[in-house]
Parts: C-alpha cells; structure tokens; sequence
C-alpha cells in the first residue's frame, strides 16, 4: 500500500469526523447516550486534528475549546 500523503490524510481525517457528528446529531435526537456524547468527541477530536493539519488556527481554537468542554461534561457525569 502506497504511503497517504498529508492532503490525503486531512481528506479522509475530515470526512470521518463530519460523518460522527452528524451521527452525534442523530445520537441526540434519539437520545441514544452516551453514544452521542462518544461520537461528537471523535468528530470533535478530527477536525482538530485537520485543524493541526492545515495550520488552521480558528478550527483548533474553536475545536479545542470543544473538545476541553465536552471531557469536562462528561467526567463531571
């Protein structure tokens, strides 16, 4: 296998985490916790990485900030 090139990374990194938060959204809906809660903290924790990826720094403040929330969230459960 071909070694994935940083471009591919974030395309792939990207696509994961958009499709668990919007998994998340439907998880929230159906009020199926904690898996909402588990799989916003994966797209979450993604878009930082791409955010590190692409040297973006409102997607890793913004992500971040997030992510440090929702683990305050969920071990104050």
């Amino acid at each position: 296998m071909p070694p994935v090139r940083s471009g591919q990374m974030s395309f792939i990194i990207k696509w994961v985490a958009s499709v668990m938060q919007i998994l998340g959204y439907t998880a929230t809906g159906f009020d199926w916790t904690p898996w909402n809660a588990y799989l916003f903290l994966g797209g979450v924790a993604g878009w930082l990485v791409v955010g590190v990826l692409w040297n973006d720094r409102a997607l890793m403040l913004i992500h971040a900030v997030a992510l440090v929330a929702m683990f305050v969230g969920l071990s104050s459960r």
